[in-house]
Parts: C-alpha cells; structure tokens; sequence
C-alpha cells in the first residue's frame, strides 16, 4: 500500500474531483487546473494503475474512517461521546438538529466520489491495451470497492421504503441527478453482483505483492457479500459465503486477542480488510480513530482528541476472566505503556467520561513513538503505523454463528462461537443462544468499525436499549454516584437509518427524498 499512498494525490484527478456533486447532479466535468482531460488519460497501463490508486484515495480523510463515520458507532450503547460537543450528541441521541452539520454530512458524498472513481476504472480500463491479469485485478478492485461503498451506504441510509441512488457506468453522465433505489433489496441486488464480479477477478491476498498489500483481494469480497447476506437475513449465503473465507481464504484467528491489534500483525492471519495505515512523512496517512480515541491532550505527550469513550455498561458486559475485557478498555488505576513508560491511566480533566479504548494504543507504547515512526508527527493528523479493522476474520466466525443459530436454533453456532471463546480465555459453553451470540459479538468488535450500533438496529434492540441509562466507571457526580448519560429515545420507525446529508436533498433539486420522519 506504500505504493498506492505515493501516487494516489494525481490518481484522484479524474474520478472524484466533483466529490460533492457524484450523487445529486453527476456534472463531473471540472478538473483540477492543469490536470489531464479524459482525451489524453486513460491510454496505458500506467493510467489504469493511477486510477485503480485513487479508489483508496478517501480513505486517509479525518471525516471517512477517522471521526465521520464513527459519530454513527458512537450512538451505541459501547460509547459516549468523551467531550462536552453539542453536534455529537445530537447525532447520539438522534436529534435531527444533527442534520446539516459537519460531522456526518460528507459520509454519502465520499463514498460516491470512490464509486464515480470506481466506475471510471469500469469504462476506461477494458479498453486498454495492458497485461491481462493485471487489467482483471483492477476491474476487480473497482468492483470491489464500490460494492462495498453501497454495502455501507445501504446500511445507514437504506429500508423497505426507498433505497439509495445507484449510479452505474451507464448512468454516470446524466445531467439529472440519479434517484434513490425503490428500496433496500435493490441496493442489496446491486452489491451482490459487483462483489461477485469482484471476488471472480480478484486474487487471494497471498497472492498479492507486497507492494500491494492493502489492495482490495478474493476473500475480502467474499467477507462483505456474507456480511451482507446477514444484513439481508438471507442466512443460507451468509453461511455460504463465511465458509468461503473459513475454509478457503487462508486466513484464520491469531494466537492472541492483543495481537490483533499490533501494526507488527498488521497483514496477520486475521486481516480481511483494513484501512491502512502509516505513521511517515510529515502527516501520516490512512485512520486518526487510534488519536481520535486518545484522552484529550494524551497527559501532554500528543494530540489525544478524547472521543468515543466506552461505557460502564460495555466493561460489566463481560465475563470474569475474558482478556478481551483490558486489551480492549483502560479504567482508573490500570497501567499501560505510552511513549516508552509505565503510566496508570487517569482520564484527562476535561473528559466526560473516565475510560478509553485500549485496542488502539500499541503504536503509542513505543518510546519516542514519533520519532520511531510509529505515530504520525502532525498532532492535527493522528495516523499510526497501526492498520484499524474493517472487517477480520472473528466477525466473519461470529457472522457464520448467527446465521447458523438463526436458522437452526440454539447451539448450531458453537463451534465458531467456541473457537472465539477459547481465545479469549474463557472456557467453552454448548447450547449458546442468540444471547450469547449478541454478548461475543459485543465484547469481540467493541469500538471497531463493526458498528455495535447497526447491530443493535438490525437486532430490534435499539429502542429498549437505548431507553437505559449508561455510566462512568468511577467519576461520581456531587451525590457521590457514578455519573449518568440519560437513555434516549430512538423510534424504530425513524431512527434505523440515518438521515441523508442536507446537502444531498438539497443539491438535487427535490430528486433525491429525505428518509422519512427526519
């Protein structure tokens, strides 16, 4: 991936450079200055290289993977928002004051941008005469990566009563901007055939040069088509599809729950797919989520910004015993490694909250992590040599044990429930329910782009879940109790999906419908 963060800047030119009008009026006709024009691009193979680059352009924006699409993690009941921000907790408690500000509104808009780059690929790329394998791994990264930018799209803005727009190489020129889809299943039907195109023209990763690590691979198409199916509920290939990955895809849990998370495994048995991520040159690149996580001003050492804090209620969710629990939270008193010493962790002044993701802290261990390349040198750009997960192979093992409890019962999801288990020190458990299953899959993903939030949506949790309070763990308020988040109200009917960015429906001149009830 290297490779791709060098030449990506010039890759971009031709593919997202009308980022905030892909979806709302398709006139994608400026260029930057002095940028080549479509006549004299796409002509060799150097081109096709350049424009499968710049599909991975966005993912080094503070608004994609870094803070943007975690204010939607953040209204799970895992998180609260560890600094006093009036725009966050509007979105946490699915107050429509939320619309039109700057914290979620770019999240349709960028992922149009990789989508229109992705189709440019898809029209210019056959024609061009180049290495055949190659002109096949890239027509499959394009496939790739706008399935999966539908998958998420769908995800948070898509239901039974209207879908988001689907934009195609045979539509992109329209001078309109392209309606939403009837409803979800058509986007679904839409994700389904790009990912099948892509995992057909994709290799497995091993397969891949180092150089391009980080490129979108076979068993990475196969993890988000069985993600998918979940989410569609069509459970026979969700099971198909994980099993792809088990018993074909070469990849596999690592030894420990903490390994996971160091960037030394970052290419490790359990990656699938991850935004990568590096600590050089002078702002780093790819996901600021292990800063953004960061206590507010990190004891003075770095530019910890202090959000998603984790909650009382997700420490107490797990079992005694589980070494998931403190590789993935630090609370009063633990002690940890940052910047090459021992410290007790204590949150800062300012925090809401008194505890913080540990999962993410590896990089910042290491003395003088900055100078030693770890973390990135710009506080304002808190990259580190850490790829952050999108998808590993443990949530493949939990989605293969929900789809199978969900069609035979009880128990039918045990072995990969148990295979998760045993990792995590605890001893193995016959029978397990959908119960367990939400408890594992909750204490497994905590604060990872997993999104304990859609979890809960698609669960029909939400509303009674969201209705409870949440707690600090220590920090008491002037009676001496544990400071409390009151519980919000969530209408099932309403908040499922979030609301499309104002700026959409307005640019689009009436084409693209608000979500209904925002």
């Amino acid at each position: 991936m290297k490779k791709i963060t060098r030449t990506i800047c010039f890759a971009l030119l031709l593919g997202s450079m009308g980022i905030s009008f892909q979806s709302c009026t398709n006139k994608l006709d400026i260029l930057p200055e002095g940028a080549p024009s479509k006549a004299s691009f796409w002509k060799t193979k150097e081109d096709a290289i350049k424009g499968a680059n710049g599909l991975y352009y966005l993912y080094d924006e503070e608004d994609f993977y870094g803070r943007g699409f975690a204010w939607f993690m953040n209204a799970s009941d895992d998180m609260v928002t560890g600094r006093n921000n009036a725009q966050a907790e509007n979105i946490r408690t699915f107050n429509s004051n939320y619309i039109g500000g700057g914290y979620t509104e770019s999240q349709w808009q960028m992922r149009y941008a990789i989508i229109k780059q992705a189709n440019d690929v898809l029209r210019y790329v056959p024609s061009i005469s180049m290495d055949e394998a190659l002109k096949k791994r890239i027509l499959g990264e394009a496939n790739f990566n706008a399935g999966y930018m539908y998958f998420q799209l769908a995800a948070n803005y898509a239901d039974e009563r209207a879908g988001v727009p689907i934009v195609t190489v045979e539509n992109m020129d329209n001078e309109k901007a392209t309606p939403r889809a009837a409803n979800i299943e058509e986007n679904y039907h839409h994700i389904e055939k790009l990912l099948k195109e892509a995992a057909d023209q994709l290799p497995f990763f091993n397969e891949l040069e180092e150089a391009d690590y980080g490129r979108a691979h076979k068993v990475a198409a196969w993890a988000v088509l069985s993600k998918m199916y979940l989410y569609k509920k069509d459970y026979k290939n969700a099971i198909l599809y994980a099993d792809m990955v088990i018993n074909q895809g070469k990849r596999g849990l690592e030894k420990s729950f903490t390994d996971v998370f160091k960037a030394a495994n970052n290419w490790g048995s359990e990656y699938i797919w991850s935004v990568t991520s590096t600590a050089a040159g002078t702002d780093g690149w790819g996901s600021i989520l292990p800063g953004v996580m960061l206590t507010n001003g990190a004891w003075g050492l770095y530019n910890g910004w202090g959000y998603y804090m984790p909650t009382k209620e997700l420490y107490d969710s797990y079992e005694v015993g589980d070494v998931r629990r403190e590789a993935t939270i630090l609370k009063p008193g633990d002690k940890f490694m940052f910047f090459g010493k021992e410290r007790i962790f204590e949150p800062a002044g300012s925090a809401t909250c008194d505890m913080q993701f540990n999962k993410y802290m590896e990089p910042f261990s290491h003395t003088d992590p900055v100078k030693t390349g770890h973390v990135s040198p710009n506080g304002n750009h808190m990259a580190t040599d850490l790829n952050v997960p999108l998808i590993r192979f443990a949530e493949i093992l939990l989605i293969k044990a929900e789809a199978s409890i969900m069609l035979n019962g009880a128990g039918a999801g045990d072995k990969e429930l148990n295979m998760i288990r045993n990792r995590a020190n605890l001893t193995e458990k016959t029978g397990m329910s959908l119960d367990d299953l939400k408890r594992e899959r909750r204490n497994e993903l905590a604060g990872e782009f997993a999104d304990r939030h859609r979890d809960l949506v698609r669960w029909g949790d939400a509303e009674a879940t969201y209705a409870k309070p949440l707690h600090t763990y220590a920090m008491v308020n002037g009676s001496g109790m544990p400071i409390e988040f009151a519980g919000r109200k969530f209408d099932p009917k309403i908040h499922h999906v979030w609301a499309v960015p104002r700026r959409e429906v307005d640019n689009s001149g009436g084409l693209i419908k608000q979500n209904q009830g925002w």
